[in-house]
């Protein structure tokens, strides 16, 4: 059974989520900063694509080394077993990164790594003239850290986030990566209540109900390594039966998602049905500040809108202090929000009972955790 060094590649402050996942499929991970390595054969490369909710993409690490010079480079990426990946007909086009590196003009990094890769593919295929390309595409990354070279090669194509529901989006949209994360840290289960008073275009709602259902997120996707001619198409057929058995589409939810406005709240309709979820996901136009419930142990995770992004800073500073307000009145719901608002906690009224650093793109973010009391049942 061939064995691959994979990595999945993960947004800084999610590598533990990543890992958790990795781990659930089977698999022993290693992780660094924005990367959980991992070993495993075909059908491994096909389940992580389809299950990884939190990761970007899952990579083959072809191979490292050093190098200082050009000559260098040339030779370390011309030792590497090109021909184990790549047919003699390959469509290769080569991608890059440097940091805090001696070679640190990326365009002639890329330059050598593609004249290594076709010298080693021509001594191997005893090919004189070039290469046609003619045939699947292979995306290759060399990066470079501190002089460490790190080869490899994209299996996924578009990035994880991308499940195939989203048909449109707001102005702010949220990845569907760093949505499923939330939904994650909360550790809300399909038997609690779930609300999202920000809905936007309906993302955090959405990856709840796929995880409340155990669907897969990859499910209704295509992958760039399903066109590699190595990859079978029974390895992949073996993996979606497995995603389809282990679904329950049965399972009720109770999920609502609010926004204040009605044109968000159309798009978060138009994407729940594309993903299957029209008749099941509740959404309806609504203030946050206008929540009402008589149910308990509810999760309420949201994404206020950042007041560098949209709107005034006044507006939303009073909508979290509505929101903290309303929200003493159910003092059983655990509420969970990503805002940039450093005076969150004081705006909200409470210390939050944990706080978590993440990246929302660009923008540093906290996540603050609310946790609820247990009811007494």
């Amino acid at each position: 059974m061939t064995k691959f060094n994979l990595v999945a590649t993960a947004a800084m402050g999610l590598e533990a989520i990543v890992a958790e996942e990795v781990r659930d499929l089977g698999y022993e991970t290693q992780v660094e900063n924005g990367k959980v390595y991992f070993e495993g054969d075909k059908l491994a490369i096909a389940r992580t694509n389809l299950w990884l909710r939190v990761a970007d993409r899952v990579k083959i690490v072809v191979g490292t080394f050093r190098a200082k010079t050009f000559d260098q480079l040339f030779e370390g990426v011309k030792a590497l077993d090109w021909e184990r990946y790549l047919p003699v007909d390959a469509n290769f086009p080569v991608s890059g990164k440097s940091v805090k590196s001696t070679l640190y003009s990326v365009p002639d990094c890329q330059a050598i790594t593609k004249k290594a890769i076709v010298e080693r593919l021509k001594d191997v295929y005893k090919r004189r003239s070039f290469l046609d390309e003619s045939g699947a595409k292979f995306k290759i990354e060399v990066s470079i850290l501190k002089d460490v070279v790190t080869l490899t090669l994209d299996t996924s194509g578009a990035g994880l986030h991308k499940r195939g529901y989203r048909q449109v989006q707001g102005e702010a949209p949220l990845k569907e990566t760093l949505a499923a994360a939330l939904v994650k840290i909360s550790k809300w289960n399909p038997n609690r209540p779930f609300v999202d008073p920000f809905c936007g275009s309906g993302t955090i709602a959405l990856e709840a109900a796929m995880i409340g259902q155990n669907i897969a997120p990859g499910y209704n996707r295509d992958f760039i390594s399903e066109e590699w001619p190595w990859m079978d198409k029974a390895i992949w057929d073996e993996a979606r039966n497995e995603a389809d058995n282990k679904a329950d589409y049965d399972q009720p939810l109770n999920i609502i998602g609010s926004d204040i406005d009605h044109r968000m709240v159309a798009l978060a309709q138009e994407n729940a049905t594309e993903a299957g979820f029209g008749d099941i996901i509740t959404f309806k136009q609504m203030q946050a500040r206008d929540f009402t419930t008589m149910d308990t142990d509810g999760v309420m995770i949201g994404n206020p809108p950042y007041g560098e992004r949209i709107g005034e800073v006044e507006v939303i500073e009073q909508v979290i202090s509505d929101l903290g307000h309303v929200m003493k009145n159910y003092p059983t719901w655990s509420v969970y929000m990503l805002s940039s608002m450093e005076n969150f906690e004081t705006l909200y009224g409470r210390r939050a009972t944990k706080k978590r650093k993440l990246f929302n793109g660009f923008i540093r973010t906290d996540y603050y955790q609310y946790w609820g009391q247990k009811s007494k049942r």
